[in-house]
């Protein structure tokens, strides 16, 4: 990834499981976030794309972890979009510790962005997101 968009947050106690680490499901749940706050970031609105009648769509998730994280310990999360030619977007998000950049997770989506009242993925993804984004550079466009 190169010069992917960056969020910061600190793993809570009540997202870690019996064995004392971070949920599985918490991991989703971060990568999610940053994806959202690098689209806040490129000046683009859950609510500008409503209006238009588009909304992202995760077609295709696979996690891989690297090492466990625990309560407590600050994380950096990354989000790189990769556009194609086609319908879809690749998505690569790495969650690492902060303090020293140990790789904890992958999160590599394939997503879209779908047309809400024909409920069909849209042509040309990029030029949709482009219009919508007050600074595409902070989505590689």
């Amino acid at each position: 990834m190169t010069n992917p968009f960056t969020v910061t947050l600190t793993v809570r106690g009540y997202e870690t499981d019996s064995q004392g680490h971070l949920n599985t499901s918490v991991y989703m749940q971060y990568a999610e976030h940053a994806r959202w706050c690098a689209l806040e970031a490129a000046g683009i609105r859950q609510s500008a794309m409503l209006e238009k009648g588009v909304g992202p769509v995760n077609l295709e998730t696979t996690l891989r972890f690297h090492r466990e994280l625990r309560a407590g310990d600050e994380v950096t999360v990354s989000c790189a979009f990769l556009w194609g030619e086609g319908k879809t977007i690749r998505i690569e998000q790495r969650i690492t510790r902060a303090a020293d950049g140990t790789p904890a997770a992958e999160v590599n989506s394939v997503g879209g962005l779908l047309d809400l009242k024909e409920r069909r993925l849209v042509g040309d993804p990029a030029g949709h997101f482009r219009a919508l984004a007050a600074d595409g550079s902070v989505l590689g466009l």
